[in-house]
């Protein structure tokens, strides 16, 4: 069994996106939070990496250090945060000290973070050139435990990207149209992992949160989830009006069997594996929306 297909069977269905940067929850609250969704029989838990989030290598050092079964993912290590070969060295040392329970994803970031490392911005050529700098430092120092390495792709161009140079991708803040767009250009043989948005609560509390989370965007300049939205047909006054068909598309949203099925849908639709990402203004909230939602996403491993 190949690294794709083994990583494809240890991570089943379904796993967990964590808003730890946004949030920046204390060290302790953070363990307890992925203990907890270990306890809750979660495949997976992913964080990001961002101004406020600790230092993914060393969190998921100590994440994987305390826990004993889940896999943990980077969704995504920000490639200004360090060189390639930092990089490439960070998931050699976790994959040895925790086999089979370390996903690698790399990301390109924003160019707010391109400037912040003074550089311009240029996502396609460096994230071309860091991948295969990456290669090359573990072709001079090979790894003792082969890890997966997924890329954090929307647009065609860094999809494309993700099946050339990368074990597959990891898509973020997409609508439901986009798991099949995203498996067509991949083809069938790389992982797919997009992050699905999800709220036991109603579409007007769901509508709340993406109206502050594209003001966001818009206030520190992340074009790319937005131009992925209308590329898979929103218009400017989807967006801007944060319409029913817009949150219907990001959001699983109602009860427990509403989020199962928006699983199951994008399963189908090509997805490997779904991380459920529940909203809410801490962890301690949103472990709470897992525990409900347990018992219900166990039938999808079923």
């Amino acid at each position: 069994m190949d690294l794709i297909e083994e990583t494809r069977t240890k991570l089943g269905p379904v796993g967990v996106w964590l808003p730890s940067a946004p949030l920046a929850p204390p060290a302790d609250v953070e363990l307890w939070a992925t203990r907890r969704i270990e306890e809750l029989g979660y495949a997976s838990v992913w964080s990001g990496e961002g101004g406020r989030a600790r230092e993914a290598f060393a969190l998921n050092g100590t994440l994987l250090a305390s826990t004993g079964r889940i896999v943990l993912g980077t969704g995504i290590a920000n490639l200004w945060a360090r060189p390639a070969r930092t990089m490439q060295g960070g998931g050699t040392t976790l994959a040895e000290a925790h086999p089979g329970r370390f996903v690698l994803g790399v990301g390109i970031g924003h160019s707010f973070q391109a400037a912040k490392a003074g550089s311009d911005y240029r996502p396609m050529e460096q994230a071309r050139a860091y991948l295969s700098a990456m290669d090359e430092a573990a072709t001079e120092n090979p790894p003792r435990v082969a890890f997966p390495r997924v890329l954090a792709a929307v647009g065609p161009r860094m999809l494309e990207l993700s099946g050339e140079l990368a074990d597959g991708a990891h898509p973020f803040a997409q609508p439901f149209e986009h798991t099949p767009y995203a498996r067509e250009i991949l083809g069938p043989d790389k992982l797919l992992i997009p992050t699905q948005s999800v709220l036991l609560g109603d579409r007007e509390q769901a509508r709340a949160n993406h109206r502050q989370t594209i003001a966001m965007m818009r206030r520190v300049d992340i074009p790319h989830y937005l131009m992925g939205w209308k590329r898979l047909g929103y218009t400017d006054s989807d967006i801007d009006d944060v319409s029913d068909r817009l949150v219907d598309g990001l959001t699983a949203w109602g009860d427990e069997e509403a989020v199962v099925k928006r699983v199951r849908d994008l399963l189908d639709a090509g997805a490997d594996h779904v991380l459920v990402s529940p909203m809410g203004d801490s962890l301690e909230s949103i472990v709470e929306q897992l525990e409900r939602l347990a018992p219900a996403l166990a039938e999808v491993t079923r």
